[in-house]
């Protein structure tokens, strides 16, 4: 694992932050991103797939997942979320509500997983920050505030030989009931993997 670095953010983040998302981002240059016609073609193609696999006892499709793709995602960046949907097996998670934010610990046992995990992490606290949603079919709603208010979110990111390490602070409740919500909201993903979402989409269905 990278040897321990540290960086804060206060509405940016530092210098290394920006390198790494900016390595990230590069990976995926040069990539057309879908209009909102395309988009909204994808989201019912994922519709229909999913039920049709479902109906037909085969589940969610692991090779295609075309719910990973998104209004402004790169491919690399859906196929990280591949990459952590099909491993998540690999991924454990901790994490602690604070009063006004979240610290979490996330890890793999697998090196590869590892890094595209710390790859995507780095990437989407850019975005935010940014506030630049990529909307991905399968997203949460939980994240718009995020992206509505990037200021109001301090992030400290340390990756160690514990795992990747993020404490994530505001002083808007309705922010910090947001980072509570999807905090757990990543921890069942970690543990279930697909399953989970399925399970979140069709609770956000039935409300």
């Amino acid at each position: 694992m990278a040897k321990p670095s540290k960086q804060k953010s206060n509405g940016r983040t530092m210098a290394v932050i920006a390198v790494l998302a900016a390595v990230v981002a590069a990976a995926g240059a040069g990539w057309a991103f879908l209009g909102h016609d395309s988009f909204a073609r994808m989201v019912m193609d994922h519709d229909r797939l999913h039920a049709e696999h479902m109906a037909s006892g085969m589940g969610h499709d692991d090779a295609v997942m075309p719910g990973l793709r998104g209004r402004d995602a790169t491919p690399e960046e859906s196929t990280e979320l591949a990459v952590m949907f099909q491993n998540f097996d690999t991924i454990t998670r901790e994490v602690e509500n604070l009063p006004d934010g979240i610290r979490t610990v996330t890890r793999s046992s697998d090196p590869e997983v590892m890094d595209v995990l710390v790859s995507h992490v780095v990437g989407m606290i850019a975005r935010v920050e940014d506030g630049r949603d990529p909307g991905i079919i399968i997203q949460s709603p939980t994240l718009d505030i995020f992206f509505d208010r990037p200021d109001a979110i301090e992030t400290t990111i340390e990756v160690t030989e514990e795992g990747i390490v993020v404490i994530q602070t505001s002083t808007d409740a309705q922010v910090v009931a947001a980072l509570h919500t999807h905090a757990a909201e990543v921890s069942a993903m970690a543990d279930r993997g697909m399953d989970a979402v399925h399970d979140m989409m069709a609770a956000r269905a039935g409300n």
